[in-house]
């Protein structure tokens, strides 16, 4: 089937049960298949990645370090890598685009795995870092961690980017590059489904080798673990290179617009200009701003209760897992039957409401926690480990619902657009917008930490609270605006039910 066939509205007859799904022809599994496995494979690492920085990042420099790395460090590289993104695009070929880009992630988490976390203590500056605490002051500690363990700071990076970069960007936009719109109405429920399988495969080993090694032999699960994400990324460029070899995508890759060459500049005025791809935009900022905002407190409180790199881990092994399970379940019960029966805009609006409701539960429990301090819970641990309890139902529901709504209807938007917007508008949207969500959100929580917190997160959690609602009533506005410019686009090239 070729990219030709936009044109063409296409209603494969399939039974209910199998509608529900597998939704797929006989002859369309052998471009579902290679991206299935590539889908499963980067949703792994992510998971493996994230679970592994927040743990190191946490337990050595604290959770106050995480704004600082999002607001400054993350932002700046991100911004960097869309220059030399935008550059190359400009010269290499899509597949060798491809290659480029994930390469220095293959290459550095196997180093940071063997090399640079083994041999942290030997790596780490400790006598500037404590010279600059001295000259600054204990309650700007954590700003001088973020250069004392600076490997630590690189892999939070690097970690970070994989989720825009190697996921939004590349993986989807490879698989928006290939898909017709009446394919991805099929196929991207069970691309996303793919994802929570990588998923919970992940949860389960992250917790097996946390529990595995003792407290002291932490370099050892690091090592394993990164060890299995470098074997996945090359399972991951496997799979591109099979479906470029031996998939014939006819007018999908023979006659491509040819890419027109924009600075990084003229890409973001270009995104600003579009008010499709600012809505975009909004949606993204909206949910990295308020997701952000919350996920560092519950950090925060997690580490308390859990100070050991092992048990940390461990329990985000568990999080990992449920994470998994319950978005697996409302990918297949949930996702795709709400768009079908709401249309896109009622897809995309159950996150932001989902999200703004269980964030409202998440403040009130925190703040009034210590009227449950005599209250015995059936899991130990007191009022605290209620509160580390609900934080992590905020983050499984929160995270559930992108994997199944918010990323699906997100990619489906890019669709009608040409494709200059996909290849510039969306390496800007998916890569500078979420960053900016995540740094916006860093700089606020940076600054209150500076300003009125004293050193600590604890200290700004009543700022918090009112900065998450304005975020989501953006976000609800931009779905909105949003949903009917998405309705006239796909009238104008193909019928669908918005």
């Amino acid at each position: 089937m070729s990219m030709s066939s936009h044109n063409v509205v296409e209603r494969p007859f399939f039974s209910k049960w199998r509608n529900r799904l597998w939704p797929i022809q006989g002859h369309e599994a052998k471009k579902l298949l290679p991206l299935l496995l590539m889908k499963i494979g980067v949703s792994f690492n992510y998971t493996v990645l994230h679970a592994t920085k927040d743990t190191v990042t946490v337990t050595t420099s604290g959770a106050e370090a995480i704004p600082v790395l999002k607001g400054w460090v993350v932002i700046l590289f991100a911004f960097l890598f869309m220059l030399g993104y935008s550059k190359l695009s400009n010269h290499l070929s899509k597949s060798r685009l491809f290659y480029a880009t994930i390469a220095p992630f293959l290459i550095f988490f196997a180093l940071y795995g063997f090399v640079l976390y083994p041999y942290q203590e030997w790596l780490c500056p400790h006598k500037i870092a404590d010279r600059l605490v001295d000259f600054l002051g204990h309650e700007r500690a954590h700003w001088v961690s973020v250069f004392r363990y600076w490997m630590n700071s690189a892999f939070f990076l690097m970690a970070e980017l994989w989720g825009g970069v190697v996921i939004a960007l590349l993986f989807w936009g490879f698989a928006n590059q290939i898909s017709t719109i009446s394919e991805a109405s099929r196929f991207y429920t069970l691309l996303s489904a793919g994802g929570h399988l990588g998923v919970i495969a992940a949860g389960p080993l992250i917790w097996y080798y946390a529990q595995k090694f003792s407290h002291n032999q932490f370099a050892l699960t690091v090592q394993w673990l990164m060890g299995i994400v470098t074997l996945v990324t090359c399972m991951i460029v496997f799979c591109y290179w099979w479906i470029n070899r031996r998939i014939t995508l006819g007018s999908a890759t023979k006659k491509q617009t040819p890419a027109t060459k924009l600075s990084l500049k003229e890409s973001l005025h270009y995104m600003i200009r579009s008010p499709y791809l600012g809505c975009i935009a909004l949606m993204v900022i909206g949910y990295s701003l308020s997701m952000n905002m919350v996920e560092v407190t519950w950090k925060a409180i997690l580490k308390t209760q859990y100070p050991n790199a092992r048990d940390y881990q461990a329990f985000m092994g568990i999080v990992s897992s449920i994470t998994g399970f319950v978005s697996l379940f409302l990918a297949f019960f949930v996702g795709g039957n709400m768009i079908r029966k709401f249309g896109w805009r009622g897809g995309a609006l159950f996150t932001p409401i989902m999200l703004g409701i269980i964030s409202v539960i998440f403040f009130l429990l925190y703040f009034t926690r210590f009227s449950f301090s005599g209250v015995p819970l059936l899991v130990g641990g007191g009022s605290l480990m209620l509160v580390v309890i609900c934080g992590a139902a905020h983050n499984i529901a929160c995270k559930s619902m992108k994997y199944c709504l918010f990323d699906t209807t997100k990619e489906m938007a890019y669709i009608p657009l040409d494709e200059e917007s996909k290849v510039k508008g969306k390496a800007a949207v998916d890569v500078v917008a979420a960053r900016f969500g995540k740094s916006g959100s860093s700089w606020i929580q940076a600054g209150l930490i500076e300003f009125v917190g004293h050193g600590s997160i604890f200290g700004i959690v009543s700022f918090l609270s009112p900065c998450v609602l304005v975020a989501v009533v953006c976000w609800i506005v931009s779905v909105y605006a949003l949903g009917k410019r998405f309705k006239q686009k796909t009238e104008q090239n193909q019928p669908l039910n918005v």
